[in-house]
């Protein structure tokens, strides 16, 4: 009797071409293609991915898309939790600086509305849940049954190396500055690579809380649109 393979090749090739879509799109989103498309690159590579995860034998509970009704109501309770904290930072005047981001402009209501509509939303939450707390879990064997620290562990890792080039801009948020202000470009991409990896963890803990990505997709769309809308209120 041979020992079961964990990997077939189906799911190996998989693994590489998802990597290799992700490393493409985030090459594409913040070095080559335009603002308006964007999302279009975001939405394009969660298809992509989806469609590898499935020809690689990962069912849709697999990949976190079999059911809506358990995450909606676990990702709204976390949006809440999302809301009141918040809520807790604009209340104490010593934490907003959190809110005060070189990066955000000054966007009018329409602008506001394509930020956190288009770009967020289908440009940064989509692709990130579809190919972090779905198909990279499930290609690497995560469960909804129980929590295996493998697979999440190496998607996390994944997710803040996804963050490299975005995360050099990082500086330019005042919290950040105030703390890290003589650091080094290069320790602070590391840092907030560093960061978007735990927060990646969390994320799943949503993901597999309501069995779903739809839940860490809430948590996660709330959380950043909710952080740039309070970047704009307050600036």
């Amino acid at each position: 009797m041979t020992d079961a393979v964990p990997f077939p090749p189906r799911r190996v090739f998989a693994l590489v071409t998802a990597v290799l879509t992700l490393a493409a799109a985030t090459t594409l989103a913040n070095r080559v293609l335009p603002g308006w498309a964007y999302p279009l690159c975001g939405l394009t590579a969660a298809l992509i991915l989806i469609a590898l995860g499935r020809a690689a034998g990962c069912t849709w509970a697999d990949l976190g898309l079999s059911t809506l009704r358990r995450p909606a109501l676990v990702g709204l309770a976390g949006a809440a939790l999302v809301a009141a904290v918040f809520g807790i930072a604009l209340a104490v005047p010593a934490l907003r600086t959190i809110y005060h981001d070189g990066r955000v402009g000054d966007p009018d209501l329409g602008q506001l509305l394509w930020l956190t509509c288009g770009r967020i939303l289908f440009g940064t939450v989509l692709i990130e849940e579809v190919a972090f707390r779905g198909v990279l879990p499930g290609l690497f064997g995560a469960t909804d049954d129980r929590w295996r620290w493998p697979p999440i562990l190496c998607s996390a890792a994944l997710f803040g190396l996804w963050h490299a080039l975005p995360a050099l801009a990082i500086g330019r948020n005042a919290a950040v500055h105030a703390v890290f202000g003589a650091t080094p470009v290069v320790v602070l991409q590391v840092l907030a690579m560093a960061a978007a990896g735990v927060a990646g963890l969390f994320l799943h803990w949503w993901r597999h809380a309501g069995r779903g990505v739809l839940a860490s997709v809430i948590v996660h769309f709330t959380t950043n649109a909710g952080g740039l809308t309070l970047a704009v209120l307050v600036r």
